[in-house]
Formats: structure tokens, sequence, C-alpha cells
């Protein structure tokens, strides 16, 4: 079982969305996701509720955590969006950058275009791992 962590800085927009779309298209018996940040926020952003909503994904119960060594060193692979070098160093550990904008504050129209580049970026990254479930992610409304 492989584990991807997805962080940001404050684990209520970004990697909320990350997460979520990769448990919602990876096969669980091969790899799962979790999210967290250097600075979490409160909560996850209400723009970004409502737009996940809008593709039958419910954030409403995601509580934002801190991105600590002890959590990045169960991972197998880092995706970090935005927290740079505040973001932990493990040895091994494989790591990616995807440098995606903060859709905190943002219009919803900008946060469906954040929320489908997060989700174009998780489908590729999920298809080149080979680790997609057996529906295939079109079932899955962008």
């Amino acid at each position: 079982m492989k584990t991807v962590l997805f962080a940001c800085v404050h684990n209520a927009g970004r990697s909320q969305m990350a997460a979520a779309w990769f448990n919602a298209l990876t096969d669980p018996s091969k790899a799962r996701a979790i999210s967290a940040g250097t600075q979490p926020g409160p909560g996850v952003h209400p723009e970004v509720l409502v737009t996940m909503t809008e593709v039958g994904i419910d954030l409403s119960a995601a509580k934002p955590q801190r991105l600590t060594d002890e959590l990045a060193s169960q991972a197998t692979l880092l995706v970090t969006m935005g927290c740079g070098e505040v973001c932990p160093v493990v040895p091994g550990l494989r790591r990616e950058d995807w440098p995606l904008e903060d859709p905190k504050g943002k219009p919803v129209e900008r946060v469906r275009e954040i929320r489908n580049e997060v989700r174009a970026r998780v489908a590729d990254l999920v298809s080149r791992e080979g680790w997609a479930a057996a529906r295939r992610d079109e079932d899955i409304r962008p």
C-alpha cells in the first residue's frame, strides 16, 4: 500500500482537493492519499467545499492537520503545493512540486479552474503510477 501526502500551507484548499480526487480515482488496495499543511487553517475554505460538492465530493468533515516529519515519514510520495522550503525533507521520500494557485478568497469560477487543474494532475499521477481504480476516472465528474 502506497501513501501519497499532499501538502500546502493551510491544508484547507489545494491539498484537500488533491487528496479527495486521489482517493476517488485510485484503487484503494494500491494507494491512498492524506493531506496536511505547514500552517493548518481552522477548516476547509468555503469556496473549496462548494466547488468540490459540485462534483460529488463532500469535504465538510475534512479537518486540516499539521504537516510533521512523522506524517511525512509515512508517505511514499510527497506532493507539495506552495509550501516551499517549509515542507519537511525526508531522506528517501520521493517529492514532486505542483505550483498551483491558492483558491482561498477566489471567485467560484476561478476555484473551479483550480479544482479541475488539481484533478488533471492527480489523474496523471494515478495513471503514471498504475494506481487507477477499476472504474474509469471519467465516472467522477470534473
